[in-house]
C-alpha cells in the first residue's frame, strides 16, 4: 500500500503509480457490534479505538465505520437525525478524531458510512420541508398530492413497494400531501433535484468531515439518488399486493452520473478522498462501468451484489423465501464481476459478508461440525484473499462468525426488515409461506451478521463488561435491569473468539493474517491480476487461474524491465464434503516447462502443503503432472515462479 505501489500499464507501456486503495484491506466496522467500552450493552468508538492494534496486526489498511451519526436509530443509524453530531452510545466527534489519529499512526486510514439519499423524519430539514408548502427547503424532499379513486377514497401517489415491505409513501396530515421515502417512513428520500439540497449534502455530510482528516466514504445506495421524474405507476407483478416493486423507478436514474460526477468535483477530489459505493439493482457490467471508470471521475469503487445477494429472492415480497443454487452459479457469477474491468479503467471489489447479509460460512461453507467450520473458514478465505480487485472484510468473518441458531425465534431478530418480512407473510394467513420465510430468515437475515463480536470466552464474549449483571447471558434473568449487549450473544463464543484463535497457530483468523501477507507480496497475481474459470461445469471443485501481467520488479515495488513478466496461479477450492481429484493444474497453467515449473504456495490444510513462516512454499510433489487429490473443504495455491 502507499505511493511506491505500481502499477503496470499495458496499453501505455509502463509502469506507473497505482491508488493506494487498490491494493489495501478494507475491513467494515458495524459499531454498535464490535466492542462495548463502558458497559452499557452498546458498543462504542473508544471500544473501536481499544482494538486497533487487533486491526493492525491483521493485516487491515483502511477501517469501515458503519453509521456514527445521530439518529433516532429506527433503522440502525441509517435514518441520520444530525450528520455532524455522534450518537451518544457510540461517543463524540472528539472520539471521530482520536480514531482518525490512531489509525493514521499505524499507517492505517479511516472512511465513514455516508448515508445521503435520505434522512430521518428527525433531521431539522425534513421538519423544515414538512412545515408548510412554502417553506424553501419544501423541495429538499419529495412530496406529492394524493390519488383519489372514484369514491373519493385517497390511495398514494403511485403503488411502489419500499424495501422494507409497505408502501413508499406516507401522508403527512398537515400539508396534505405524501412525502417518498424508499425505506422505512421514518427515512424520507432527500430530493437530489433541488441544487441547494445537493450543495448542503457535500458541506454539511462531506467535507465536515473529510476537513476533520476522514480519508473518504462508503457510500449508501449511491445509484438511487436520480428518480424517474413522472411518478408513474410500476407494472404488476404481485397480485396479491397493493404495493409492486419498482426499483426501475429510482435505480441508475435519468441524472445518476451527473449527481455523481458533481459529488466527487464538488466533495471528494479536492480532498483525494476514496469512494467506495453501494451500487444495487445493477446486475450487467454495462451498466457498473460507468460508475467506476477512471475517467469518468465518478466513484473508486462500488459493490455489485450478485454474488452475496445468491440464494434470496426477488428482493421485494419473496426476498427471504430462499432459493438454492449450483456451485456452478456462484462461479459464473464471480467470473463475471472478476473480469468485468479486463481492457477497461475500471476497478473491482471482493468481498462475500457486510452488515447485510447472512454469515459467508452459513451459507457457503459448511457449519455442522467443528471439522467442516474450520476447513470452509478457511476455503473461503483463501478464495476472498486470491480474488482481484479491493478487498473488504468484515467484522468476525476473520474469525468464522456464523449465523444464529436455527433454534432462535423471531424474537431474536432485531432488524426493521427482518420483522417486516416476517410480519407480512405473518399476515397472508399461510403457514407454508410464514415457515418458508422464516427458515429463509436463518440463513440470510442481515442480523447475524449484526451479533456481537466474539472477542473472548469471558461473559459476553469479552464484547462488554460482565460487572453489571454479576453472570453470564445465559445465566442472567431478563429482569432486575441487568445490563446485556444489545443483540444476544451467540451460544458458541466460548469455541469460537479472537482470544483463542490468536494462540493457536491452525486456526482460521491465523489463515487469515496469512492469506492476506500473501496477497500483498503477490499483489501483481492476486490483487491486479486476470480471472479465468477451470472446469465451469464441476459443481464440487471451484479452481481458477489467476495471471499477471506486471512486471516481478513491479511487484516488489521497482519499476525495471521494458516487458511485463507474466506470472500465474492456480487456485483449486474443495466446495463439498467429499474427497476429490484435483485439477490438472500444470495443464491449466499452459505451463512449458511441465511439472516442475510448478510449486505449492499455500494450503489450507497444514503440513506439507503449508510453507513455514517467511517461506514462498515447497515443491510440489507429483509424479505425472498427478497431484493429492483435495480433502473435504480444502484449498490450495499452486504457482509458476
Amino acid at each position: 500500500m502507499g505511493s511506491n505501489s505500481l502499477e503496470w500499464d499495458v496499453e501505455n507501456g509502463h509502469v506507473g503509480p497505482t491508488p493506494w486503495w487498490k491494493d489495501a484491506t478494507f475491513y467494515q466496522v458495524y459499531p454498535a457490534s464490535f466492542k462495548d467500552s463502558n458497559g452499557d450493552g452498546w458498543g462504542d468508538l473508544p471500544g473501536l479505538i481499544s482494538e486497533m492494534d487487533y486491526l493492525h496486526d491483521l493485516g487491515v489498511d483502511v477501517v469501515w465505520v458503519s453509521p456514527i451519526f445521530e439518529s433516532p436509530q429506527k433503522d440502525m443509524g441509517y435514518d441520520v437525525s444530525d450528520y455532524q453530531s455522534i450518537y451518544a452510545p457510540y461517543g463524540t466527534v472528539e472520539d471521530v478524531d482520536v480514531l482518525v489519529k490512531e489509525c493514521h499512526s499505524r499507517g492505517m486510514k479511516v472512511i465513514l458510512d455516508l448515508v445521503v439519499n435520505h434522512t430521518s423524519i428527525e433531521h431539522a430539514w425534513f421538519k423544515e420541508s414538512r412545515s408548510s408548502k412554502n417553506n424553501p427547503k419544501r423541495d429538499w424532499y419529495i412530496w406529492k398530492p394524493a390519488r383519489y379513486d372514484d369514491q373519493g377514497i385517497r390511495h398514494p401517489p403511485t403503488n411502489w413497494r419500499g424495501y422494507f415491505a409497505s408502501s413508499t409513501w406516507t401522508w403527512d396530515e398537515r400539508t396534505q400531501e405524501y412525502y417518498l421515502h424508499l425505506y422505512a417512513a421514518d427515512q424520507p428520500d432527500l430530493n437530489w433535484e433541488n441544487a441547494d439540497c445537493r450543495e448542503a449534502i457535500y458541506e454539511e455530510t462531506m467535507r465536515f468531515w473529510l476537513d476533520r482528516g476522514v480519508d473518504g466514504f462508503r457510500i449508501d445506495t449511491v445509484n438511487k439518488y436520480s428518480k424517474r421524474q413522472d411518478f408513474v405507476d410500476a407494472p404488476i407483478t404481485d397480485p396479491e399486493s397493493p404495493h409492486q416493486p419498482a426499483p426501475e423507478m429510482w435505480c441508475n436514474g435519468p441524472r445518476i452520473h451527473e449527481f455523481i460526477k458533481e459529488m466527487n468535483r464538488k466533495a471528494l477530489a479536492p480532498y483525494k478522498a476514496v469512494s467506495v459505493g453501494e451500487l444495487s439493482n445493477t446486475p450487467h457490467p454495462s451498466q457498473v462501468i460507468p460508475y467506476v471508470s477512471a475517467a469518468a471521475q465518478e466513484l473508486d469503487m462500488v459493490f455489485e451484489f450478485s454474488v452475496i445477494r445468491l440464494g434470496t429472492g426477488n428482493g421485494f415480497g419473496a426476498k427471504y423465501i430462499y432459493q438454492p443454487y449450483p456451485l456452478t452459479k456462484l462461479k459464473g457469477l464471480t467470473e463475471t464481476w472478476q473480469s468485468f474491468i479486463e481492457g477497461t479503467d475500471a476497478w473491482a471489489t471482493a468481498f462475500i459478508e457486510n452488515h447485510d447479509n447472512g454469515r459467508a460460512i452459513s451459507r457457503f461453507g459448511d457449519a455442522s461440525t467443528r471439522e467442516s467450520w474450520l476447513r470452509s473458514g478457511k476455503a473461503i478465505a483463501l478464495w476472498q484473499a486470491t480474488l482481484s480487485g479491493t478487498l473488504f472484510l468484515y467484522q468476525g468473518q476473520e474469525i468464522g462468525m456464523v449465523n444464529m441458531p436455527s433454534a432462535w425465534g423471531i424474537d431474536e431478530y432485531r432488524d426493521i426488515e427482518s420483522r417486516n418480512f416476517y410480519a407480512e407473510a405473518a399476515a397472508s394467513g399461510s403457514q407454508e409461506r410464514l415457515d418458508a420465510t422464516m427458515k429463509g430468515l436463518q440463513v440470510l437475515a442481515r442480523d447475524h451478521s449484526r451479533l456481537p463480536f466474539q472477542w473472548s470466552d469471558a461473559p459476553h464474549a469479552g464484547f462488554m463488561s460482565a460487572a453489571d449483571d454479576g453472570g453470564d447471558e445465559e445465566e442472567s434473568g431478563s429482569g432486575g435491569g441487568a445490563r446485556r449487549p444489545w443483540m444476544r450473544v451467540h451460544d458458541n463464543y466460548r469455541s469460537v473468539n479472537a482470544a483463542q484463535q490468536a494462540r493457536d497457530p491452525h486456526s482460521i483468523l491465523a489463515f487469515y493474517k496469512r492469506a492476506l501477507r500473501l496477497r500483498r507480496e503477490h499483489r501483481d497475481v492476486f490483487v491486479h491480476g486476470s480471472f479465468k474459470l477451470v472446469d465451469r461445469d464441476d459443481e464440487e471443485l471451484f479452481a481458477y487461474v489467476k495471471e499477471s501481467v506486471v512486471p516481478a520488479a513491479a511487484a516488489a515495488g521497482g519499476g525495471g524491465g521494458k516487458q511485463p513478466r507474466r506470472r500465474k496461479a492456480v487456485v483449486v477450492l474443495n466446495m463439498s464434503g467429499e474427497t476429490k481429484p484435483c485439477v490438472d493444474v500444470v495443464g491449466a497453467m499452459e505451463c512449458e516447462g511441465g511439472v516442475a515449473d510448478v510449486r505449492l504456495l499455500v494450503g489450507t490444510l497444514g503440513g506439507d502443503g503449508e510453507a513455514a513462516e517467511g517461506e514462498k512454499g515447497g515443491v510440489m510433489m507429483a509424479k505425472g503432472g498427478m497431484l493429492p487429490p483435495l480433502a473435504a473443504w480444502e484449498g490450495r495455491v499452486y504457482v509458476n515462479y
